[in-house]
């Protein structure tokens, strides 16, 4: 199915002091409402990420999930979690790491990932990039390799892809706020 150019910007919705005062939240249901645009995003993602060879995609809870399993779907790959602490069953590995309102844990299982596997990973936003340098570092300590990240929405202020991109990591974002 071919998509029709969509304009994520206008699909995402800006929030004003959420989650706190002074903070702006970019709201993507609207975007996981639309199937033109879930279609634009699996179509972009497709085209900028087609030339890397990857085994697999790790999805970043939650709403990574949604982007990891349409490009799962589209490159034919299978699909990894990584999760909050406490939320997967069996061996794992955990991260502390810091985020934009704290800090908080995430892992992943110590089987996910074959050694010398690489990974595409993927979630809904990139802010200071702490959420996606844990990721990376439960990928890398349970043997893989990080290909790419796709990110639907990055908010360019805070550096997060820019730091990614400094530590020699591909990083493809869609809808970029400065």
């Amino acid at each position: 199915m071919i998509s029709k150019q969509i304009d994520l910007h206008r699909l995402i919705v800006d929030c004003p002091n959420f989650p706190k005062r002074g903070v702006v939240f970019r709201d993507i249901s609207p975007v996981f409402r639309n199937i033109h645009a879930l279609n634009y995003i699996a179509n972009e993602f497709s085209h900028a990420l087609n030339h890397y060879k990857f085994d697999t995609i790790v999805a970043i809870e939650s709403r990574g999930f949604i982007v990891a399993t349409l490009l799962a779907l589209r490159f034919q790959k299978g699909l990894i979690m990584v999760r909050k602490a406490g939320k997967l069953p069996r061996e794992t590995v955990k991260r502390s790491y810091k985020i934009e309102y704290g800090s908080a844990v995430m892992e992943i299982q110590t089987d996910a990932i074959e050694a010398g596997q690489t990974v595409l990973i993927a979630d809904d936003l990139i802010a200071t990039g702490g959420t996606a340098l844990a990721a990376a570092e439960l990928v890398e300590e349970i043997g893989g390799k990080i290909g790419a990240f796709a990110f639907v929405i990055e908010l360019a202020a805070l550096a997060g892809a820019k730091k990614l991109k400094e530590m020699g990591y591909r990083v493809h974002s869609l809808a970029v706020y400065d």
